[in-house]
């Protein structure tokens, strides 16, 4: 697969965001504020990035039937760790997270408490994990895994910045109040998702 056509179908025609619908919670929630939609969307770029690529390595020279006969131990030739896959993915992932969490802190606190609780739950966020087992599922190679990961992080920084900036000009306009908060939020997810299923005509 060209790597160009995988990058441009995970960012628009296959967006993690709006059209698996994965990762909702933050979504909804952060984008109230541009800054903090902006700092999330480069940390799942960044979590995301680097954790489906490690993710395919440890998942081939590690778990798969017969991926550790690289060792060289013949009774290890034919184990079979693959029902650690789950576990071990969200083990990376929480490690990365982790030092993404100690590293805003340490050169951004106005953006780390403007994330709150949201940054730590990048570890349970279903967009980083279904990015994982999206690479797993449809076999790709590791630079492909490599590609797909960062392309999947930038289609939910466009994602939610997009968002974040649709609902910072609503704060001008007159929202019925019955729509008021998450009734607007979730209509407009909907309407920005009717406009990503443009891209779904594009043949790569």
């Amino acid at each position: 697969m060209d790597l160009l056509s995988l990058a441009i179908k995970s960012i628009f025609v296959e967006n993690i965001l709006l059209a698996y619908f994965l990762g909702m919670c933050s979504f909804l929630a952060i984008s109230k504020n541009v800054e903090a939609s902006e700092g999330i969307g480069k940390a799942v770029i960044f979590v995301n990035g680097i954790t489906v690529p490690l993710n395919w390595l440890i998942k081939k020279y590690l778990l798969d039937q017969g991926a550790l006969s690289w060792t060289g131990i013949d009774a290890l030739e034919t184990v079979d760790l693959s029902f650690l896959t789950f576990i071990c993915f969200i083990a990376i992932i929480a490690a990365l997270v982790q030092f993404v969490e100690m590293f805003i802190d340490k050169f951004s606190p106005s953006l780390y408490n403007s994330l709150g609780i949201f940054l730590p739950l990048i570890t349970v966020n279903c967009s980083i994990l279904g990015a994982s087992l999206f690479m797993d599922e449809r076999g790709y190679s590791f630079i492909e895994s490599a590609v797909f990961g960062a392309s999947s992080g930038i289609g939910f920084y466009l994602a939610i910045v997009c968002m974040a900036a649709i609902r910072f000009k609503l704060r001008y306009n007159n929202i019925p109040n019955g729509l008021k908060g998450l009734g607007i939020t979730m209509i407009l997810t909907g309407l920005l998702s009717m406009a990503y299923l443009s891209f779904s005509g594009i043949q790569l």
